[in-house]
């Protein structure tokens, strides 16, 4: 099996220290292992996502000294791939339809007797309004709707699972506590600390955890390197990959790129893109020993 890793930027910012950084980490793996280094365009939001984003990004990463196959996957092309999938976990009863927004989790998240509502890779655990709605009905014997966010009834999917032993993966990074090696979970852990994750958002017709899942198993990814803090999704993505017999890779989550006052970067912080410091005279090297590398 060819050793693969990735990078999978979303073409809605510039390329700054912390993507810069998650790319070389990648190719400079792909590379010690005589690999191959793959880019994705992760552009599902295409609300947000131009054009002109993604060509900076490319030319700040051949900058770089990166260089990948073409054609290069982008998920707008996948649509096809995402609504067979979510066929599928339909037809298995794992699915439901959810109306609520931000505004309505967080109301029933915060209700007196909740306490404070527990937080999940996704921010606020959905206290499953919907799912107690449909709870009694048979979803499966009905058309999926096409214009309705669709969450996964965690519960159920655990359940269809029939060795839960398996519930684990490699890290050869670390977690948010040092956590490497072998990482194992549970079922309970599943629906406590993750709960009903969205697979299909109105706007988009899928979500970034089961486009993910899928494209890394489409463009035969071996290692998954990624920040930190998606370490905790990762168990989502496991039992996704379970569901749809799909290989679970290898996962190396690395630190964050932060600023001075400890704050990680975002997309926002034009102060830390790439084009600026190539602008002031930067080299390729500068911006490795910025990072670490």
């Amino acid at each position: 099996m060819t050793f693969r890793t990735r990078f999978a930027p979303s073409p809605t910012g510039p390329l700054h220290l912390g993507h810069a950084y998650s790319a070389m980490i990648a190719s400079d793996m792909a590379k010690s292992e005589v690999g191959q280094f793959l880019l994705r365009i992760e552009d599902i939001d295409q609300s947000r996502s131009r054009q002109q984003w993604e060509d900076r990004i490319c030319d700040d990463l051949n900058w770089l000294g990166l260089a990948w196959p073409e054609p290069v996957m982008r998920q707008s092309d996948r649509m096809n791939v995402y609504d067979t999938a979510l066929d599928q976990l339909w037809a298995q009863g794992l699915l439901y339809p959810c109306h609520c927004n931000r505004k309505d989790i967080t109301a029933a998240a915060s209700a007196p007797q909740e306490g404070v509502p527990p937080l999940g890779p996704d921010g606020i655990i959905y206290p499953g309004t919907c799912r107690k709605i449909h709870e009694s009905l048979d979803l499966s014997q009905q058309l999926r709707p096409q214009h309705n966010a669709l969450r996964l009834d965690v519960a159920k999917a655990c359940q269809a699972i029939s060795d839960p032993t398996r519930f684990n993966f490699s890290e050869l990074g670390a977690g948010p506590e040092g956590e490497s090696g072998t990482i194992t979970f549970t079922s309970d852990e599943l629906e406590t600390t993750i709960g009903d994750v969205v697979l299909s958002r109105r706007d988009m017709g899928t979500s970034y955890h089961l486009s993910v899942v899928l494209d890394d198993a489409a463009q035969g990814i071996t290692r998954v390197i990624r920040g930190r803090d998606l370490f905790e999704a990762t168990r989502i993505h496991v039992l996704l990959q379970m569901l749809l017999d799909l290989p679970t890779p290898e996962y190396h989550h690395h630190d964050l790129i932060r600023d001075k006052a400890g704050k990680r970067l975002a997309k926002r912080d034009d102060a830390r893109a790439i084009s600026k410091y190539r602008a002031e005279g930067a080299s390729p090297a500068d911006i490795r020993r910025m990072v670490g590398l």
